[in-house]
């Protein structure tokens, strides 16, 4: 009698072993459609994304400056006698610096300077007191809500000196609001800027000042009284951006 060992394959399968055969065909099958899919949905998508890339290309990229250099000190900033209502430092952070208000005014100090240095003019001497009336009335007209130089109760620059210290022989005041972090009117020319930081800024106010006659004859000496000798400048930069600047200018007695 002949006799099959174990490992030898049957000549008769059964049913168990079809069954399996069948859904290892099936796990096959299954496999194969979801990589159909998977490749679909990879062309399906890729388009949309290459569409929104070449969206892109119209957007406008908005270069960053670096941040401000350091400014030439203007000079004392705690004088022996101060505006009551001076506020001190006021600051903005921007996506480049932190700007602060004795930076701009530093800056302003300076660049006011090279103008009349232009104009062979002496340079003003910093003056604190001066200094601290300008940003007292910096302050007001944010706080209040007005910008022009007699306050609402009817004090005009020269009433604003003399309460503090009266040694003024002439006085004169520059005022200028604008922004910062957000685009406004590029000052003598068409378009728009934005300022990011304190150098920027105050460059951006004093060609405020320039491009207006009765603000470059402040700054120049031109306007037919004694030539200032002295002066201060009073930033404050408030939450919402806003910025509003006061330069005063003295010729002592």
């Amino acid at each position: 009698m002949e006799r099959r060992r174990q490992s030898d394959p049957s000549p008769n399968r059964s049913p168990r072993s079809d069954r399996a055969l069948v859904r290892s065909i099936l796990r096959l099958l299954v496999l194969a459609v979801c990589l159909v899919s998977i490749v679909v949905a990879a062309v399906t998508v890729g388009p949309i994304v290459l569409e929104e890339l070449e969206e892109l290309d119209d957007v406008e990229i908005v270069d960053r400056p670096a941040p401000s250099s350091e400014p030439p000190p203007a000079g004392e900033r705690d004088p022996a006698v101060t505006d009551p209502g001076d506020p001190g430092e006021s600051s903005y952070e921007t996506n480049v610096e932190t700007v602060t208000s004795p930076t701009v005014e530093d800056f302003i100090h300076a660049e006011v300077n090279d103008r009349r240095a232009e104009h062979d003019l002496e340079s003003l001497e910093w003056d604190g007191t001066v200094a601290s009336v300008s940003r007292a009335h910096s302050y007001d007209m944010a706080e209040r809500d007005y910008f022009a130089h007699t306050n609402p109760d009817g004090e005009a620059p020269f009433d604003r000196f003399t309460d503090i210290d009266d040694y003024c022989r002439a006085y004169g005041e520059n005022i200028a609001l604008t922004w910062v972090d957000r685009p406004v009117d590029r000052p003598g020319e068409d378009g728009s800027t934005t300022y990011y930081t304190a150098e920027e800024l105050a460059t951006g106010l004093v060609d405020q000042w320039m491009d207006s006659p009765p603000h470059r004859e402040a700054i120049l000496d031109e306007h037919g009284g004694p030539g200032w000798d002295r002066g201060g400048i009073g930033v404050y930069l408030d939450d919402d951006g806003s910025v509003y600047a006061t330069h005063n200018f003295c010729h002592e007695w």
